[in-house]
Order: C-alpha cells, then sequence, then structure tokens
C-alpha cells in the first residue's frame, strides 16, 4: 500500500447556502490522499496500475463546476467520483476549504475533512 495525494488543488467556485455565494463564487482549496496499492507501478513504470494525476484532477474540477450548497456534500460527491473511477482505492482523506465565507466577519476559511471509509460506517 501507498499514498497518492494531491495538496493545494485551487479553484474559483460557486457553491453556498446564499444566493450572493451562486452569483459571486470564491475561492476553494482542496487537500486530497489516496491509499492504494501501487506495487505494480513501482516494479513497471506503468501509469495504468496507479491513479493518473491529471485525470484525478480532471475528475475533481468537473465536480467543482456543478453548483452544491454545502462543502459536506461537495466533498462526499467527489469521494463518489473518485471510487467510481478508482475502486482500488482503499482510504481517502479529503480536506475542503472555502476562503473568506460570508459570515459577517473576518474568518480565513471554513472548512469540512472526510475519511473514507471511517465517515461512511
Amino acid at each position: 500500500m501507498g499514498k497518492v495525494s494531491l495538496e493545494g488543488i485551487e479553484f474559483h467556485a460557486y457553491h453556498g447556502a446564499y444566493p450572493e455565494e451562486n452569483v459571486l463564487g470564491n475561492r476553494f482549496t482542496l487537500d486530497l490522499e489516496l491509499d492504494t496499492d501501487f506495487k505494480k507501478a513501482m516494479l513497471e513504470d506503468d501509469l495504468k496500475s496507479t491513479i493518473d494525476y491529471t485525470k484525478l484532477y480532471k475528475l475533481i474540477k468537473e465536480r467543482m463546476d456543478v453548483k452544491v450548497k454545502l462543502l459536506e456534500h461537495l466533498g462526499h460527491l467527489i469521494i463518489e467520483d473518485i471510487l467510481r473511477v478508482y475502486p482500488e482505492v482503499k482510504k481517502i482523506q479529503l480536506t475542503l476549504k472555502k476562503h473568506h465565507p460570508s459570515l459577517g466577519g473576518l474568518v480565513k476559511y471554513s472548512a469540512v475533512q472526510i475519511h473514507y471509509p471511517e465517515d461512511y460506517a
């Protein structure tokens, strides 16, 4: 087993429960860590034997382009997308941050962290 990760992925997207968030959008960052068996890729130097970072990024980008209200729901949908394409993934840790959320005061970011399969039990 090994870990594959993408860290600090940035998007401008239009997620949020309030109408102004859906119009103005916001900056989001995502950190992702996947536990998977990539021993074959280590031995054979074959991209088909591991997680393709470009494919993974595109999958997340496509999901970020679809508006939802809650970070929790968005994180869940991203995890479901990953598992659909890479069913061999054993564990996922996802952290999703919304920068400067509209809370009425100065807040650097709001965030959710989701662990698969622990949070799905």
